[in-house]
């Protein structure tokens, strides 16, 4: 199970730091994302790294501002987003995939086996 948390209200070029708690496995031998999903668009994938921690990706839209984390023995995922865009508001999924595929750009254009429910982030002008 993944548990995420951390969205909110924010004003333009604020920062929020969201968490995602794994129960149930072990996230060292999983590779972890997160997604988003505006009203009325598709679902992104805006930050993946493969299980070794060797591939991190992100789309040029948040490429510099997003920043993914994990701490293993807390076993939980860290987005850290910065300079904040109305853009950026979305429901912000956190993701885990047992199969080692090198490409954290795989995964992030492909999908994740294993989804977290979402928290919303909104972004204030």
């Amino acid at each position: 199970q993944l548990q995420a948390s951390g969205g909110g209200l924010v004003q333009v070029e604020g920062s929020l730091r969201l968490s995602c708690v794994a129960s149930g496995f072990a996230l060292a031998d999983y590779a972890i994302g997160w997604f988003r999903q505006a009203p009325g668009k598709e679902r992104e994938g805006v930050s993946c790294i493969n299980r070794r921690g060797t591939d991190i990706y992100s789309p040029d839209s948040v490429k510099g501002r997003f920043t993914i984390s994990r701490d293993n023995v807390k076993n939980t995922i860290y987005l850290q987003i910065d300079s904040l865009k109305p853009e950026d508001t979305a429901n912000y999924y956190c993701a885990a995939d047992p199969r080692p595929v090198y490409s954290g750009r795989y995964y992030c254009e492909n999908g994740m086996r294993y989804f977290g429910k979402g928290t919303l982030v909104t972004v204030s002008s």
